[in-house]
C-alpha cells in the first residue's frame, strides 16, 4: 500500500517537472509581435532543422489563423550542449496580407565568420558644423587683424580665398 502511495506521489511530481518545462506556446510580446520559443527533446539525436520549420510553421498557422501573415523580425537558436536541449526562439509580427512588410524575406543569417584586422588604422572624424565654426572664427580673427592694420586689404582678401578654398 505504501509503495502505491509512493509511485502516485512520484508520478504525480514528475508530471508537475514535465508540464513545467513544457513549451509556453506563443507568447504576445506587444500589439502585433509574438515570441515562439521550442525545445528539442530528443537530445543529441534531435533534428534542429525540423525544429526550426515546425516552430516557423506554427507562427505562419496562427497568423493564417488570424487573417495575417507573419513577419520575421529575430530568431535565436541554441545548439545543444551537455545538459541543455537546442532551442530555437522565433520573434515574429503580425501583418495584413496587404501590408509591403508582408513581402519582406527571411531572417537574414547572422555571419558565423569574424574578420579581425592587426593593423593600424587611422581615422579622420569631421564634423560639418565644427568646420563651419572654425572657419568663422578664422574669418573673424582676419577681420579683426585687418581692422588692427595687421593685415592689409590684399592680405586680408587673400587669406579669406584661402580659407574658403581649404574648406
Amino acid at each position: 500500500m505504501k509503495t502505491q502511495r509512493w509511485l502516485v506521489v512520484a508520478s504525480l511530481g514528475l508530471a508537475a517537472v514535465v508540464v513545467g518545462c513544457a513549451n509556453p506556446g506563443i507568447v504576445a510580446m506587444s500589439q502585433n509581435t509574438y515570441l515562439l520559443v521550442k525545445s528539442d527533446r530528443a537530445g543529441i539525436f534531435g533534428n534542429v532543422a525540423a525544429l526550426k520549420a515546425e516552430v516557423i510553421q506554427e507562427a505562419n498557422s496562427f497568423a493564417a489563423g488570424q487573417g495575417k501573415v507573419a513577419v520575421p523580425i529575430n530568431s535565436r537558436e541554441t545548439p545543444v550542449s551537455p545538459g541543455h536541449f537546442a532551442t530555437f526562439e522565433y520573434q515574429f509580427q503580425l501583418v495584413s496580407p496587404s501590408d509591403p512588410a508582408a513581402g519582406r524575406g527571411a531572417l537574414m543569417p547572422m555571419p558565423n565568420t569574424v574578420i579581425e584586422s592587426t593593423g593600424k588604422t587611422t581615422v579622420e572624424v569631421i564634423n560639418k558644423e565644427s568646420a563651419k565654426k572654425d572657419v568663422y572664427a578664422d574669418l573673424m580673427k582676419l577681420d579683426d587683424l585687418r581692422k588692427r592694420g595687421i593685415l592689409s586689404d590684399e592680405e586680408f582678401t587673400a587669406q579669406k580665398k584661402k580659407l574658403l578654398l581649404e574648406n
